[in-house]
């Protein structure tokens, strides 16, 4: 009896996670460079060419811009939590396709979640800091 290899597709998957955003990022080797993002083009998502910045910087560290289709669902947060999350999933992918990419993306800081959270409201108080205006009468 011969068993027929099926064809599985390689991919890699990375979550990655900043505030109040996650994403769930794939990575498809053999691709032009496509960056895709809630089944969105990247230029389409985000309109500030910083945050495209931010997205892209694991990539061009580790010169693998243009081996790589990406796929990404995130969700929550704001456009700037959301491109850290991104980063951060890319990133984790990126070691997950090949240990070598480790260290160098380890001294960037781009696998380090960054703990940051959006501080509690305390009672008494207006937001988490700002008190109520002072009136001496």
């Amino acid at each position: 009896m011969a068993k027929i290899a099926s064809k599985k597709k390689i991919q890699y998957w990375g979550t990655g996670r900043r505030k109040k955003a996650i994403a769930r990022v794939r990575l498809v080797p053999g691709g032009t460079g496509n960056i895709v993002i809630n089944k969105r083009d990247i230029d389409e998502f985000f309109g500030l060419d910083t945050l495209k910045l931010i997205v892209r910087q694991p990539l061009e560290l580790t010169k693998s811009t243009d081996k790589w289709d990406i796929f990404v669902n995130v969700e929550g947060g704001g456009f700037t939590g959301q491109a850290g999350a991104i980063r951060h999933g890319i990133s984790r992918a990126l070691v997950e396709a090949d240990g070598e990419y480790k260290l160098t993306l380890k001294k960037a800081g781009f696998l380090t979640r960054d703990p940051r959270m959006k501080e509690r409201k305390k009672y008494g108080l207006k937001k988490a800091r700002r008190a109520p205006q002072f009136s001496k009468r």
